[in-house]
C-alpha cells in the first residue's frame, strides 16, 4: 500500500493510492497515520480501495505521518559520502536525532532559519517502525518495519559542525524534515538495499546513487539501534545520504532563497521544496 495524508496544514486526512494512482479517502477507517495505528495496517490492506471515496485534486499533500515519537538519523552511512566528507567509514552506525518538530510535508517550503549560512540537502531512505522493537536480531529486524518513505534530511552545516555540541542543532529547524509523499508498506519493497536515490537542485542532478552503497544496511541499523533503546511504532529513521551534498563540492554550494530541490527514492515518491528565508 501507498498511504498518505492530504489537506491543509493541521487538518490533513488519511488516504491511499489505488492501482491507477487515484487518491482514496481512508479517514473513516484510519483517522490518524502515526504511532500505534501502524500496527494495524493488515486490517487496512484488506479494504477494497474501490469502496473508498475518490478525492479529486487535493490542494496539498502533507507529511505521510502526522507525528513521530522519535526522528532518528544515521550519519556517514554511504561509502562514497564518507569519502567526500574526508571521513573513514565508521566501524559502527553513527546515530543522532532531528527534533520531531522538524517534520514537514514533501512539497512545503524549506525555511532557512535566522543566521543560516550553510544549509544543505540530503536525500535519504526513511524507515518507519511498525512495532515495539527491542534487542532484535538482524534476521528479524525487517519484520518490525511498517514501511519506507523518502526523506530530505536538510542540514545547516555551520550549526551542525562549527557551533560545538551535537549535530542535532544543525538538523532540527522547522521544515528541515520533509517526509513522504507516501508511506509505502514493507511488502512493496522486497529489498531496501536496491533502491535508487536522486536529488536535483534547480534542475541539475546533485545526488544519484543506490542504497547498495550503504555501509550498514537497514536490517543491521534497526537491529543495532534496538540493542541500545526501544524503538516505538511511528519512529522514523533516516538511514543516511549518498555522495553529492553541497558540503562535499569544491567549491562548496549551499542553499539560498529561491533554490528548488526535487528528490526521490525509487518506488517511494518524489518531493519538491522551494527554499525561502525566515520571516
Amino acid at each position: 500500500m501507498k498511504l498518505l495524508r492530504y489537506g491543509p496544514l493541521g487538518h490533513e486526512k488519511t488516504g491511499l493510492l489505488d492501482a491507477e494512482g487515484g487518491l482514496r479517502d481512508l479517514s473513516e477507517h484510519l483517522p490518524d497515520l502515526s504511532g500505534a495505528a501502524l500496527a494495524g495496517l493488515d486490517r487496512i490492506a484488506a479494504i477494497d480501495p474501490a469502496t473508498l471515496p475518490l478525492v479529486d485534486r487535493p490542494e496539498r499533500i502533507g507529511a505521510c505521518l502526522s507525528r513521530v515519537p522519535n526522528f532518528f538519523c544515521v550519519g556517514l552511512n554511504y561509502a562514497r559520502h564518507a569519502a567526500e566528507a574526508g571521513a573513514k567509514p565508521p566501524a559502527e552506525p553513527i546515530l543522532f536525532s532531528k527534533a520531531a518538530s522538524a517534520l514537514s510535508g514533501p512539497f512545503d517550503p524549506v525555511i532557512l532559519p535566522r543566521g543560516a549560512e550553510k544549509a544543505d540537502w540530503e536525500v535519504e531512505l526513511g524507515v518507519v517502525i511498525g512495532a515495539e522493537t527491542h534487542d532484535i536480531p538482524m534476521a528479524r529486524a525487517l519484520d518490525h518495519v511498517a514501511g519506507y518513505c523518502t526523506i530530505n534530511d536538510v542540514s545547516e552545516r555551520a550549526f551542525q559542525t562549527e557551533r560545538g555540541g551535537q549535530w542535532i542543532k544543525g538538523k532540527s529547524a522547522p521544515s528541515f524534515g520533509p517526509v513522504g509523499p507516501w508511506l509505502v508498506t514493507r511488502d512493496e519493497i522486497p529489498d531496501p538495499q536496491a533502491l535508487r536515490l536522486s536529488l536535483w537542485l534547480n534542475g541539475d542532478m546533485m545526488q544519484d546513487d543506490s542504497t547498495a552503497d550503504m555501509i550498514f544496511p537497514v536490517a543491521e541499523i534497526v537491529s543495532y539501534m534496538s540493542r541500545f533503546m526501544k524503538l516505538m511504532p511511528g519512529d522514523v529513521i533516516a538511514t543516511g545520504t549518498p555522495s553529492g551534498v553541497g558540503m562535499g563540492m569544491s567549491p562548496q554550494r549551499f542553499l539560498r532563497p529561491g533554490d528548488v530541490m526535487e528528490l526521490e527514492v525509487e518506488g517511494l515518491g518524489r518531493q519538491r521544496q522551494e527554499v525561502i528565508a525566515s520571516r
